[in-house]
């Protein structure tokens, strides 16, 4: 059976498999969570994977004996669980003690914001970029399609220090199969508008290219797939003559996330543009029903956002 290429995490673990051949220092520990891909992973390379059971914590203590030992370690769990319940564990062990001991430690959360979107607010995972953000020397990356994800693997091996990847878990079209990302800016324009520019990260990249398909001419696309090390001057050229700018992530705003990176980038780059946030207050939502219900509830579909752009 074809392993599916257009889910990141397929496309991200097919990519470290081939990896794994030529470096013998790349470890992968699972919190009980498998992959169509994984399967040959785990076959191929059976002294360097471990399914260490529903312990994210004890994964993350893991992950840190391994890197401390020199091994280049990838911990892989549901997006809620792996980011959250090992929190401190994540803080102390990655955050905290990186800055004094060289290792790499790269988290892959599959199920970024509302992925998991009928199983309710217990699976969905709107707090992780504002809570990765904060800590020092994380590198936050949310990628909009499977080609980045798996662009980035190469770049997380070259790249020492903690990384937390925050990936969608459904399938997406494709942005960066003809595209190279270029991880040392951290995001790439999309489109050039003349009114207002979107910036978004993650699945709400497409929403928003949608938008622009929408309102022609007019809206600009920006895709932020590093949220804590992009190139700020890089970005603020990009920006100048917008007389709006626009936040778009699935992901809780007004606390840290991707809107609070761009305010920053708005305040330090002294750039006058106005600022729209769109994205998740902060709440809980018990409505069953799928993302497109979801994104409708709190006005972050296309119809929504093409409406709300047009008429500001």
């Amino acid at each position: 059976m074809a392993i599916p290429t257009n889910i990141m995490r397929e496309a991200m673990i097919l990519r470290l498999r081939e990896l794994m051949i030529e470096d013998d220092r790349i470890f992968f520990v699972s919190a009980d969570f498998g992959a169509q891909s994984l399967d040959g992973l785990r076959e191929d390379f059976p002294g360097r994977f471990l399914n260490v059971g529903i312990a994210e914590q004890n994964c993350i203590n893991i992950c840190t004996g391994l890197a401390l030992e020199g091994f280049k370690v990838f911990a892989y769990g549901i997006a809620p669980f792996i980011s959250m319940r090992p929190y401190e564990q994540i803080r102390i062990n990655l955050s905290l003690l990186s800055q004094t001991r060289p290792m790499n430690v790269n988290i892959i959360s599959v199920g970024a914001g509302v992925s998991y979107d009928v199983s309710g607010p217990t699976h969905h995972c709107l707090e992780d970029i504002s809570v990765m953000r904060t800590l020092p020397h994380m590198r936050v990356f949310s990628p909009c399609d499977a080609a980045c994800a798996a662009q980035f693997v190469d770049y997380a091996l070259a790249t020492s220090g903690p990384k937390y990847i925050r990936l969608d878990g459904k399938a997406l079209p494709g942005v960066y199969a003809e595209r190279t990302a270029d991880f040392a800016k951290g995001f790439a324009e999309l489109r050039h508008g003349s009114d207002v520019c979107i910036i978004a990260t993650g699945v709400m990249t497409h929403t928003a290219l949608e938008v622009a398909e929408r309102l022609p001419g007019k809206v600009g696309v920006i895709d932020a797939f590093l949220l804590d090390n992009l190139d700020e001057a890089a970005l603020a050229e990009c920006l100048r003559g917008y007389a709006r700018v626009a936040t778009l992530e699935e992901a809780f705003i007004g606390c840290g996330g991707l809107d609070s990176l761009v305010s920053c980038v708005l305040e330090r780059q002294n750039l006058p543009a106005r600022q729209q946030r769109f994205g998740f207050q902060r709440g809980y939502n018990f409505d069953n029903g799928g993302r497109l219900h979801l994104h409708r509830s709190v006005g972050i579909d296309t119809d929504s956002l093409a409406r709300s752009l047009a008429n500001t």
